[in-house]
């Protein structure tokens, strides 16, 4: 009975080793129907097709045509390389208008980003959802918003005087007119714009060398140039002249300003000793907060402290800091930065 059976197996196993094979094998024999086709692009090359004739070469003159077009005042065909945005803005009403910054034809583009900064993924991934959630307002459909009241006051006679004057303030010395606040969505969720960096050095009047050094330094923790700036009018109280340089300022955007904001709070306001906070006061109404730092503390900062030897202790500079969101009030502006870890204190203005 075994040796009936024998046969059989043998056959079932050279079968089950050469199925892979067979399935390896087959489709050299399937014929393509583009299989032709394939042939027929193959033959032809490019090396086959002939020359141009001499006498054509010797026609071709490039000069002569530019010449040509010139006379005709034919233009070259429109390109993005020929289109040259306006240098300067001239307002909304001026047929030329500059491109967006997105556009790479705009002045101000700048390529990028093509890595996101710690403190702009922290942003994104957590502070964005948080602030959404804690200023959010949620509105049923259907509602209407009750209609806000004209806070600016017309003219009243008929005085030809009142025509077309803009209208008046509001009555009262103490009110101040505050940005409206829009509904929260996720479309206007406050986020930090740019970080300006200014220094004040009266001793440059003088002496030179001291706003040679607080440029140094401005460009040393910010990563940019720091810009001179003259005294416009002579101030007796502040010993300022009028024509000399007294004052440099440093603005930084997008990833420099996200580093040094990541820079400022986590390594040199925690090595400042007794250093209370933000005072809550700051803070313009339009989103912006400010404070400063004395020359002590800037010189906290790891550029200027792994190279502390190379400035002159007495010539190193404060700073002020503004941090500037496009938040529409000092809430939402505070809000974002101690989201980020920037700490307040004393009387909160809003």
């Amino acid at each position: 009975m075994a040796l009936r059976e024998l046969p059989h197996r043998t056959v079932t196993v050279l079968c089950r080793d050469a199925r892979p094979g067979l399935r390896a094998a087959q489709p050299l024999f399937r014929r393509n129907a583009s299989s032709e086709a394939v042939q027929e692009v193959e033959s032809t090359s490019s090396f086959e097709v002939p020359p141009p004739s001499s006498e054509l070469v010797k026609e071709y003159d490039p000069v002569a045509r530019s010449r040509l077009r010139r006379r005709g005042n034919k233009q070259l065909p429109p390109s993005r390389y020929q289109y040259r945005s306006p240098k300067y803005y001239f307002g909304p009403l001026h047929p030329h208008q500059p491109p967006p910054v997105a556009d790479p034809a705009s002045r101000l583009f700048q390529p990028g980003p093509f890595s996101l900064t710690r403190l702009e993924q922290t942003y994104q991934n957590k502070i964005a959802s948080d602030l959404l959630t804690l200023s959010y307002q949620h509105y049923p459909p259907g509602y209407r918003a009750a209609k806000t009241e004209q806070r600016l006051r017309q003219w009243t006679g008929d005085s030809p005087y009142y025509k077309n004057r803009p209208l008046r303030p509001p009555r009262g010395k103490g009110e101040v007119l505050r940005l409206l606040q829009e509904p929260r969505t996720f479309r206007n969720i406050p986020k930090i714009t740019n970080v300006t960096l200014h220094s004040m050095v009266p001793e440059a009047q003088e002496n030179s060398g001291n706003l040679h050094v607080a440029g140094m330094i401005l460009q040393a923790i910010s990563n940019v140039r720091a810009v001179p700036h003259r005294a416009k009018h002579n101030v007796v109280g502040w010993g300022l002249r009028k024509g000399r340089y007294v004052s440099l300022t440093s603005t930084m955007e997008r990833e420099d300003a996200q580093d040094f904001l990541a820079k400022l709070i986590d390594v040199v306001l925690p090595k400042i000793k007794e250093w209370p906070a933000v005072p809550g006061s700051s803070g313009d109404g339009h989103g912006n907060m400010s404070f400063g730092l004395t020359p002590d503390q800037v010189a906290l900062f790891p550029e200027i402290e792994i190279n502390y030897d190379s400035y002159p202790p007495k010539m190193i500079p404060g700073c002020h800091i503004t941090i500037q969101t496009d938040a529409t009030s000092n809430k939402d502006a505070r809000l974002l930065l101690q989201a980020i870890g920037l700490p307040f204190y004393g009387k909160l203005n809003d």
